[in-house]
């Protein structure tokens, strides 16, 4: 019997989704060879490899990672077959332009089904998702952990991918403390997602293997919080889906890739920012939610921005920094610390763009609609080290911190800094607790003792 041809493939990712992706459908499948996978938005990911140890038994030599503009080389070189779509947070024309380019080149393209590449968990899940980076997921999700642990309920949140170090080490991770994101080498981007729910009392996991990562955080939790990344769908199949949407960017939500789908999936709708937005921004994103979900509750909710010391803002020349993600391919132009500087009254947001250097001058070069604001990057030591030069230099008087970190305690400042912070509070009814107690009453489960 003729053996039976492997598909060629090729997966364009940028170090999350595609990992999880080909864990879930193509490794030890020996119906495909996977020859490569493609990256891009995040920096310094292209020219390593998905190490063998990872990636099963048909790939001994693990598998190359190469730069997204060299996909048509790729598909030519290496015969390609297939091209499968796997990240998120970008336009459909964006996600057909590489379709065409896939296309034109010879090959198929593909996107994965949500449903497909979820886990089912023995243990009750909720998933905490967004249409767009810098929605206000990460509030929620902090809300939605805390109103759980005063019920009673043990919680693992489990953090979307963000592996940007050594593969292997970061098979499976767990945060419990402080400490625990320097026993990890934890990039600023990392930081900002783990630190506040170390600090708010839930332990985080994160990591490569989301199979063996839920392994470990069924062991230890009742309730699993899935704490989406970017705009991307759950690894897990939730028993609870919010979804938050952005009055802000109406419209994102049903032209930008995977949000439709998120939306369409929810089971709760949270419309964010409300007391920012403008009135017929938010009926707007209503009539669009109805349009494509009409069974979905939907929770009004603001997040009102606080200042540890307000009166280093007023009548001040500011710097304000703002979380990188959002700024840059969640094309945001303002953060927490942009709406603090104008709540206390700055006089100046000064443009940081005249004193960049080095990896966060490439920044403004790769997203140069960012504006005078400066994302927090930090994907390495030398773009950390770069951020540090690049606040020190900039002539203000007081420097706003917008992202959810303790940037203080990464990089030293020489000028005054003040933490911005938000939390979620919802607008009327339904709001969280009333859906969560819902929810719980349905649960087969003993605070402390999972029995689902």
């Amino acid at each position: 019997m003729a053996e039976v041809k492997r598909i060629n493939t090729i997966i364009l990712g940028a170090a999350g989704r595609d990992f999880h992706n080909f864990n879930l459908i193509y490794r030890d499948n020996d119906l495909y060879n996977v020859v490569a996978f493609t990256a891009t938005q995040i920096p310094n990911i292209s020219g390593r490899k998905y190490p063998a140890a990872l990636a099963g038994k048909l790939y001994p030599k693990g598998i190359p990672i190469y730069e997204e503009k060299d996909l048509e080389d790729l598909i030519q070189k290496h015969a390609i077959d297939e091209a499968v779509f796997s990240y998120s947070d970008v336009s459909y024309q964006h996600v057909m332009s590489l379709g065409s380019r896939a296309a034109a080149a010879g090959a198929h393209f593909k996107l994965l089904s949500a449903r497909r590449t979820m886990l089912k968990s023995a243990k009750p899940v909720i998933s905490v998702c967004a249409v767009r980076t810098g929605s206000g997921k990460s509030q929620t999700c902090r809300k939605v952990s805390r109103l759980l642990r005063e019920m009673g309920y043990r919680v693992a949140a489990i953090r979307h991918p963000m592996p940007y170090g050594n593969l292997e080490q970061q098979k499976v991770q767990r945060f419990a403390s402080i400490n625990d994101l320097q026993k990890y080498h934890c990039t600023i981007e990392e930081m900002e997602e783990y630190e506040p729910h170390i600090v708010n009392g839930t332990i985080v996991y994160a990591g490569v293997d989301y199979k063996a990562i839920l392994d470990l955080a069924e062991k230890e939790a009742d309730i699993i919080l899935w704490d989406g990344g970017n705009n991307d769908t759950p690894f897990y199949q939730p028993d609870l889906a919010f979804v938050v949407a952005d009055p802000l960017r109406v419209g994102n939500e049903l032209s930008y890739y995977p949000s439709e789908v998120n939306l369409r999936m929810a089971d709760i709708v949270i419309i964010n920012k409300v007391d920012s937005a403008e009135p017929h921004a938010v009926f707007v994103l209503r009539e669009n939610i109805r349009k494509v979900n009409k069974k979905a509750r939907i929770i009004e909710a603001a997040s009102p921005t606080y200042a540890d010391h307000a009166d280093l803002i007023a009548g001040k020349r500011v710097l304000v920094i703002e979380d990188g993600p959002t700024l840059t391919h969640g094309e945001m132009k303002f953060g927490a610390g942009t709406v603090a500087a104008r709540k206390f009254g700055a006089r100046e947001i000064v443009d940081p763009r005249p004193y960049c250097t080095g990896e966060i001058k490439k920044t403004f070069e790769a997203y140069p609609d960012i504006g005078t604001l400066l994302p927090a990057m930090g994907y390495s030591d030398k773009q950390v080290k770069d951020l540090e030069e690049t606040i020190n230099k900039v002539p203000c008087d007081t420097v706003i911190i917008g992202t959810p970190i303790n940037l203080k305690r990464i990089i030293k400042l020489k000028k005054p800094a003040v933490r911005v912070f938000y939390e979620l509070e919802e607008i009327g009814t339904p709001d969280l607790k009333t859906i969560l107690g819902e929810f719980a009453a349905t649960l087969r489960i003993s605070k402390g003792e999972s029995q689902r």
